[in-house]
């Protein structure tokens, strides 16, 4: 019995040119990037507006204690 070849098996890939891999390597570093950027700009937008709201309750808070 023959065993099943797979899609990842290395005799069935085409080998890429080095300007193939520079190429696919330059588009995974400008995903990666994006990706953190991404990532920070949600960070911050989360940060923001949990400062904002928990103002907003010692505001409240503060109201409510006045006599």
């Amino acid at each position: 019995m023959q065993p099943e070849m797979t899609m990842h098996d290395s005799s069935t890939r085409e080998s890429l040119t080095a300007d193939q891999r520079k190429l696919r390597e330059a588009e995974r570093r400008a995903d990666a990037e994006l990706a953190m950027r991404e990532h920070h700009l949600a960070q911050k937008a989360f940060y923001e507006n949990r400062e904002r709201l928990k103002a907003e309750r010692l505001a409240r808070e503060a109201a409510s204690k006045k006599p």
